[in-house]
């Protein structure tokens, strides 16, 4: 698929979402934010090719080879602030317990929501864990995000260059060029132990779920 054919399909899969900017939520930190009653979504579906993701009933094909709980991390470069790459396997939580979030684009307010509710509601967790969002962003998008929503607490990673991290992860929705909405919890030895792939693009993760599982880790040490 052409460039701008993606760049269309995506822009319209995001306005149908129901989304419309980051703007329209306001985002000016924890004391403003005003959460949305979105659904979360029940269960999950497995990630990879031969697997799909629905956006309002409608499939959409995953691509890649799909990681599962039990999996260790693959490796795949992902871009920074500052444009230099880091190995999702060595982010600066490297050795400590990670939840890593993956929304489509920060620039609607299902995601935005879902990286609010990573940074602001994790329970205390964000002081012995490394919170993640990744996402096809581009790096200075994400870091205008992080900024205005006054959101120092989450790692933000961008898969904008090549997707090489939805394709290693079989996350990447080839025809839009975007990724599944996940949440995963990495233990200290970089082993996946909790991984919800929704199955409806427009529903949340269950991020209470994953925040437990990420505690259960923690105090079993």
């Amino acid at each position: 698929m052409r460039a701008s054919n993606r760049m269309i399909i995506g822009a319209a899969l995001c306005m149908t979402l129901g989304l419309t900017g980051c703007g329209s939520m306001g985002s000016s930190g924890s004391a403003s934010f005003l959460y949305k009653n979105y659904t979360i979504a029940d269960g999950s579906t497995m990630a990879g090719e031969g697997h799909t993701v629905l956006f309002k009933g409608t499939p959409l094909v995953l691509s890649g080879n799909g990681i599962k709980v039990g999996d260790s991390l693959r490796e795949a470069n992902l871009a920074q602030g500052d444009l230099s790459l880091v190995a999702i396997t060595d982010t600066k939580g490297k050795g400590k317990v990670r939840i890593i979030s993956v929304v489509p684009s920060l620039d609607t307010p299902v995601c935005e929501q879902q990286t609010h509710y990573l940074s602001e509601k994790n329970k205390g967790l964000d002081k012995m864990v490394e919170l993640v969002t990744v996402s096809v962003d581009t790096p200075f998008a994400q870091k205008r995000f992080a900024q205005e929503s006054h959101i120092a607490n989450v790692t933000f990673l961008s898969d904008y260059r090549d997707v090489e991290f939805g394709k290693t992860y079989g996350l990447l929705l080839n025809g839009p060029h975007i990724l599944a909405r996940t949440v995963m919890v990495v233990d200290a030895r970089n082993t996946v132990r909790y991984l919800q792939v929704t199955p409806e693009l427009t529903q949340l993760p269950n991020m209470d779920e994953a925040f437990a599982v990420a505690k259960s880790l923690i105090t079993a040490h």
